[in-house]
């Protein structure tokens, strides 16, 4: 029975990370469908059953069947009730297709792809970094935006795209980068795809032959590098200090096709790339004909000091690809980004990306676009800010008592994460393990590091957590790591 199955994972649920009880029975649905115990097209009881079979309020089973619903776990017919969808999540088709292809049977790309800094391994609690918190967004608008587009949808808004996407959407997204990011450009210029990581794997498909070098930050960001090692790029990791990346003349022996930063803040470590830094980067791009990707990752959430300019903004030879996205501020599940292409690439850009990915989703596109023009999307960022600007001051505040000599913090001007710097005595590996057995996840540091061993660190996430919660657990954390770093001889 349904509710004994939903019963069972939430008591677990609740035995490891104290989530909130929305939370815990959105993640043992979500478990359920993902795990195949739930089938496609399979019906589920109503709200009103759920609610009597679980003892739970209204508002917590709704509020759970509308998050799985936004991020396309289930459908709901009117009249009919609520489904499971026939569009299994991707992280589900993966364990599909390694269930049937044992790992032996995997080319070597493959098995790097599936073994090195796998996402499934970071499970949402609190302190998971680069995630977002998207329970505030709101559901009923966007319901009403869809359908809205849905009914008064022409047949070309049903194909594929090959304009780059929907013209309304890119002027939005123009005018926003525009004004916000300081990015020169045309509405031409811009092309709308299913997120980051498709942004990266068309660039790398169309600026770089297989065998050819990518400059990659390091400490890098997971999914980076998956991208240019599944388009069969050599990967050159160059260091990061509190600068940002920092070329020195060892890596331009080896000279880059592609150089990959993420310049507003650097992920892991937080640091912002100084204006100095910024030119130099162009100037070796020019000088080495290389193409610079811009992910301008948390450029929104910046909560101290002056704007940062874009890369693309100061780029005068038309080498920067500006990468965006709308998941930090709206919800993952949307998979809507967009990138700035230099103009004399967009057509070839918008040709090869509907051969390659056959882009759609336009009634999805029509309803960002009115949510963007009606002041929806500045609004939610603006109440993102706030709210993540609080938890990370309270974050902050749970962790003083454990800073000095041998654990700072850096990267606490803008994003949401922190990175708890420690001193090269300090297991971080061991310590991420300590704290997950809590409940909570955090990462640490040195398995972000490609080909340096002289890292160590937490990365610290605080956009999921409520703040409630950040006060509990930040003084737990804070608890543990005080211990560990008691427990090292002096030094």
């Amino acid at each position: 029975m349904l509710s004994e199955l939903l019963l069972t994972e939430i008591s677990r649920l609740n035995a490891q990370a104290k989530l909130p009880l929305h939370r815990q029975l959105y993640e043992a649905l979500r478990r359920a469908i993902l795990d195949g115990k739930l089938e496609p097209q399979e019906r589920l009881p109503s709200s009103r059953d759920l609610v009597q079979d679980l003892q739970m309020s209204r508002n917590t089973v709704v509020a759970a069947l509308n998050q799985l619903t936004v991020e396309g776990y289930l459908v709901s017919r009117v009249g009919s009730g609520t489904f499971v969808s026939t569009k299994v999540p991707q992280r589900a088709l993966q364990s599909i297709r390694l269930a049937s292809h044992p790992a032996q049977q995997l080319s070597v790309r493959g098995r790097a792809l599936s073994t090195r800094f796998c996402a499934s391994e970071l499970e949402i609690q609190p302190f998971t970094p680069g995630i977002a918190d998207f329970s505030a967004f709101p559901v009923a608008l966007w319901q009403r935006l869809q359908n809205k587009h849905w009914r008064m949808t022409y047949p070309e808004m049903l194909d594929y795209s090959s304009s780059g996407g929907y013209a309304p959407l890119r002027r939005a997204v123009a005018d926003y980068l525009r004004v916000f990011r300081s990015v020169p450009l045309d509405v031409d210029q811009i092309i709308i795809t299913s997120g980051t990581q498709e942004s990266l794997e068309l660039c790398s498909q169309l600026l770089a032959n297989q065998g050819d070098t990518v400059w990659l930050e390091d400490p890098a960001y997971w999914g980076a590098g998956k991208a240019f090692m599944a388009t069969g790029l050599n990967l050159h990791p160059v260091r990061v200090d509190d600068q940002g990346i920092a070329p020195q003349p060892h890596d331009q022996t080896t000279p880059p096709r592609l150089i990959y930063v993420t310049p507003s803040h650097q992920y892991p470590t937080g640091a912002v790339m100084s204006l100095a830094r910024r030119h130099q980067i162009l100037s070796l791009a020019n000088q080495h004909q290389a193409w610079v990707l811009e992910d301008d990752y948390d450029s929104e959430f910046r909560f101290s000091g002056p704007p940062i300019s874009s890369l693309a903004g100061l780029d005068t030879q038309g080498r920067v690809l500006y990468l965006g996205s709308f998941s930090k501020v709206l919800y993952p599940g949307l998979k809507l980004a967009y990138m700035v292409v230099p103009k004399g690439l967009a057509d070839a850009f918008k040709r090869a990306h509907y051969d390659l990915n056959r882009p759609g989703q336009m009634p999805v596109q029509a309803a960002l676009a009115e949510f963007i023009d009606m002041g929806h999307f500045a609004a939610a960022l603006r109440r993102a800010r706030q709210s993540y600007a609080q938890r990370r001051q309270s974050l902050l505040a749970a962790l003083q008592p454990c800073l000095g000599p041998r654990a700072q913090i850096t990267g606490a001007e803008q994003g949401l994460h922190l990175c708890l710097r420690l001193s090269d005595d300090v297991d971080d590996r061991a310590l991420a393990q300590r704290i997950g057995k809590l409940g909570l996840t955090v990462r640490p540091l040195s398995a972000y590091c490609l080909q340096r061993q002289d890292m160590r660190g937490l990365i610290i996430g605080y956009g999921y957590a409520p703040l409630a919660e950040i006060k509990r657990f930040g003084a737990v954390l804070a608890q543990t790591l005080q211990q560990v770093l008691n427990a090292l001889p002096p030094g």
